[in-house]
């Protein structure tokens, strides 16, 4: 099992930057996927980009891509999502999930476990 604790988000202007981190607790971190997620007020949570186990490769939604960046430090237990040029619409709470298994990295229900998220909120 993973426990999962979000930090890092605040209120930032539109055009800033902002880094979330994710810390693992538990056993195999570095096998999991670990993916990105938010969820705007009155909308379903929205996948955000995920990285795979070895950190080698990192997928992305056609919003963020450009502007975030996914990385992982096993060694540490940690994810981070590197957030710059913010919009107005990146507003949300932000999750971290893990996904063991090779299953498919955008979907929100092949991910087994979930912090409870950081809310960011970008003002104009």
């Amino acid at each position: 099992q993973l426990q999962l604790v979000e930090s890092g988000g605040g209120l930032v202007q539109a055009g800033d930057s902002l880094r979330l981190t994710c810390a693992a607790s538990g056993s195999a971190f570095s096998t999991y996927t670990m993916g990105w997620f938010r969820q705007a007020p009155g909308k379903e949570r929205e996948f955000v980009g995920s990285v795979t186990w070895s950190g080698g490769n990192t997928y992305y939604a056609d919003s963020v891509k450009g502007r975030f960046t996914i990385s992982r430090d096993n060694a540490k237990n940690t994810v981070y999502l590197q957030m710059n040029r913010l919009r107005l619409e990146d507003t949300a709470v932000y999750y971290c999930a893990a996904q063991y298994g090779i299953r498919q990295y955008d979907s929100l229900y092949d991910y087994d476990y979930w912090g409870q998220g950081t809310q960011v909120t970008v003002s104009s």
